[in-house]
């Protein structure tokens, strides 16, 4: 359960995904609990009653009544990431509000991590912040930047201060697709000073699940090949189920 997204894994006895869903989170995180377990189990064709356990993560992980126990969304998002790449790694994860980078050693065990919740720079939000200053759809962000044709930097990591650039960009006369490529630079730019990264690098999250090119220009960023899961915005709540998975054994 994320600040801006709930997302539903289920897995049957052999770990195979039987149904997913994903829903905004909204004000009421608990009825967006239960609308996006309802529709995972409408795609999966199983009712309630045949979930042997549930756990919940994230953001609002307290707030899903029907949960038999909690997990931190580090812990998640790094099982969920080392069930698709079991190798030493750096995940990072860029969500709707926050973003984190996690290190874990060959046998998957939690070496580090940091986590970004201060400000919305490199997060989704700010790459919507930029769209809605552009009054462009943040669906077309992506396709706007690959028309681009120049760079252009965002100095500032400050949400409220990037919008203000932005402005004095276009009066300038920078090209749209050109501001939008630099914005999805200034989000990759945050992230990866964040931190260093050891081993395989795995990319998670709802920016990266819709906004492929973070991934290249992390790739980029980083001197290496960024991989990502299948599902990447469902990487926290599928290692949520592989963890209820090890309790019903």
């Amino acid at each position: 359960m994320g600040s801006s997204a709930t997302k539903v894994v289920l897995l049957d006895g052999s770990q195979t995904l039987k149904g997913k869903a994903i829903l905004e989170s909204g004000m009421d995180f608990a009825s967006a609990s239960d609308a996006a377990l309802e529709a995972a189990l409408g795609e999966s064709g199983a009712e309630i009653g045949d979930v042997a356990r549930v756990i919940s993560t994230g953001y609002g992980r307290k707030n899903v009544s029907f949960a038999g126990s909690t997990k931190t969304e580090i812990a998640c998002h790094a099982r969920g990431a080392y069930h698709h790449f079991p190798a030493a790694m750096s995940i990072i994860d860029i969500g709707g509000q926050d973003n984190k980078i996690i290190n874990v050693d060959a046998a998957g065990n939690r070496i580090d991590f940091k986590m970004n919740r201060k400000c919305a720079a490199g997060t989704g939000a700010f790459l919507e912040e930029i769209a809605r200053r552009m009054d462009v759809a943040i669906g077309d962000m992506e396709p706007l930047a690959r028309k681009s044709t120049e760079v252009v930097e965002i100095g500032s990591f400050c949400t409220v201060f990037s919008a203000t650039e932005i402005l004095a960009l276009i009066r300038r006369g920078a090209r749209i697709p050109d501001i939008a490529r630099g914005a999805f630079r200034s989000v990759v730019k945050r992230v990866t000073e964040m931190g260093s990264f050891p081993g395989a690098v795995v990319a998670t999250g709802g920016v990266v699940a819709h906004n492929p090119i973070v991934v290249e220009l992390l790739g980029e960023a980083v001197g290496r090949e960024v991989k990502t899961p299948p599902y990447a915005q469902y990487a926290g709540a599928l290692g949520a189920a592989l963890y209820a998975a090890d309790e019903t054994d």
